[in-house]
């Protein structure tokens, strides 16, 4: 019944007007006041952040900050794909058919994620990371390899919690939520960025005067609050780092694999 009630809840809440409500408010130059507390409930190490505290002019202004430079270092393995986010590892694996088998006790279609896109073909035997932000996290994305963008889309769609609850909990999430989707092509193979929207995010926005061509570590966009990204590279282009697994977190700049020239 509780657990009945919690998704009931959820499927309220989950309507654009709640998420431009609370995206309004953090906005705001009232919201201000709480980014100290905010820092501290969510145990955010603010040496690492550009500005001080009270230079930042809103909540939101705080959540998507810079850090200092060198506080990312990007790994300069060659070929090496590396995290676009600090993240938690909620789901990595073979692409099986078009399938995504088993993130979070549920299998996603390439064809639902991707919005029927006539990528999907390149990406059916693929490789999958699903790398979920909490508050606590650094919330601008970065270019996981070096490239050039070849097509973006956006795909509307629900704002539900993409936590340990929504994901569990509610049918589907990670196809039903809105998406910005980042198509980068480079001489190894193609790489898609999945961005996926949340409960409360106001929306997630490409940076100003994003060049077309990315070199490893560019920054690509950020979120406006926590959410989750999903990481795909194409058919056989990929070997995955062995040790990294469900559960584990990783820092933006980190290697998740190594990217596979084909003969």
């Amino acid at each position: 019944m509780t657990r009945w009630l919690l998704r009931l809840m959820t499927e309220l809440s989950s309507r654009k007007f709640v998420s431009r409500m609370t995206g309004r408010f953090a906005k705001s130059s009232m919201s201000r006041r709480w980014i100290p507390r905010f820092a501290k409930m969510y145990g955010i190490p603010v040496e690492d952040a550009e500005k001080r505290l009270d230079e930042y002019v809103s909540l939101n202004d705080f959540f998507t900050r810079r850090l200092k430079p060198g506080k990312r270092p990007i790994d300069r393995s060659p070929d090496a794909l590396v995290s676009p986010v600090d993240a938690k590892i909620t789901g990595c694996g073979v692409i099986q058919d078009g399938l995504l088998l088993q993130v979070k006790g549920q299998d996603y279609t390439l064809d639902e994620l991707l919005n029927g896109s006539p990528r999907i073909s390149q990406y059916k035997q693929g490789y999958y990371w699903v790398l979920y932000l909490s508050p606590t996290d650094y919330h601008r994305i970065h270019s996981p390899c070096e490239g050039e963008i070849v097509e973006t889309e956006h795909i509307v769609g629900k704002v539900y919690p993409v936590n340990e609850f929504g994901l569990t909990s509610m049918r589907r999430v990670l196809s039903r939520n809105e998406r910005l989707v980042t198509y980068i092509r480079s001489d190894v193979g193609e790489t898609a960025v999945v961005k996926v929207g949340a409960l409360n995010v106001a929306s997630i926005k490409y940076v100003s005067s994003m060049p077309k061509l990315l070199g490893r570590g560019d920054e690509l966009a950020y979120f406006e609050f926590g959410s989750t990204i999903v990481l795909l590279t194409e058919d056989g282009t990929l070997q995955p780092r062995s040790d990294l697994l469900v559960g584990d977190k990783v820092r933006m700049g980190e290697k998740l694999g190594t990217l596979l020239r084909r003969s």
